[in-house]
């Protein structure tokens, strides 16, 4: 696989998208089991990049995976366990990288199922 270039974001105005991260936890139902639950750990400014589109058929049924890179400011507390909400759309982490170790970006490498 080829390796992607790190796109330089060198100007706010780069950062036009608001993601709210959210993270998993489980909920009594009220019958003695539980049910996942999305909560929202924050919202911040991002960018985001398609990467690549892949059509997979599975249960005989074609549907589209997505891959972004979202970079956003550097944060010290972010899981790869959380999800990205931006509008309608829900981006899985795959991976999570600190540009150079600078502490100033995260990108987050992602999967949007369509």
């Amino acid at each position: 696989m080829p390796q992607l270039p790190i796109r330089k974001v060198t100007s706010p105005s780069d950062l036009n998208k608001r993601i709210t991260w959210q993270y998993q936890t489980k909920t009594p139902d009220g019958m003695g089991g539980f049910q996942i639950v999305w909560i929202d750990a924050c919202t911040t400014w991002a960018a985001i990049w398609p990467i690549s589109a892949n059509e997979i058929i599975a249960a005989n049924a074609v549907s589209m995976v997505v891959s972004h890179r979202i970079r956003i400011r550097y944060r010290s507390v972010f899981k790869s366990s959380w999800r990205g909400k931006f509008g309608t759309r829900y981006f899985s982490i795959v991976g999570v990288t600190n540009p150079s170790e600078a502490n100033e970006w995260l990108d987050v490498i992602c999967k949007e199922a369509a």
